[in-house]
């Protein structure tokens, strides 16, 4: 379980800290990965920008994926990670405080593999988490790398 590489992508830093001490209090020790907004996380799947020269056939397990991000949004990134030959089968997860049931209808039509809304109150966002990791890190069959 722990060469498995998650790729948070969130903007928001206090959002982001919440997340990284919920999977470390559930002892999901996986690399972290954090884009702080769209394009940071195609580059990151597509070896381009600052991440050029990666081995993008190193995928991460999952994408915890925001909707509301700088430069390019979250739906946006969705669409490059499904349009793309290596990334059409990662899991994707949105993890959104959207409330907007547009945002959910155009998550899935997009691909999504699962839509989240954070939960306000500290313990049910921990919960959530260990749940998140306990599906997509331990149970998820996912599509072989390279399929």
């Amino acid at each position: 379980m722990d060469n498995k590489v998650i790729l948070l992508v969130e903007d928001n830093p206090d959002d982001a800290e919440l997340t990284l001490r919920a999977l470390k209090k559930n002892n999901i020790l996986n690399q972290v990965v954090l884009a702080h907004d769209g394009v940071e996380a195609i580059d990151y799947l597509f070896g381009t920008g600052t991440y050029a020269g990666r081995d993008t056939s190193a995928l991460p397990s999952v994408v915890l994926l925001d909707l509301k991000l700088p430069k390019i949004d979250g739906l946006e990134v969705l669409k490059q990670i499904r349009a793309g030959e290596l990334t059409r089968y990662l899991s994707v997860v949105i993890l959104t405080s959207s409330k907007e049931e547009q945002d959910l209808i155009n998550g899935y039509q997009l691909g999504a593999n699962s839509y989240i809304r954070k939960p306000v109150d500290f313990n049910q966002f921990m919960e959530a988490v260990r749940q998140l990791g306990l599906y997509w890190l331990v149970l998820n069959e996912s599509v072989p790398q390279g399929r």
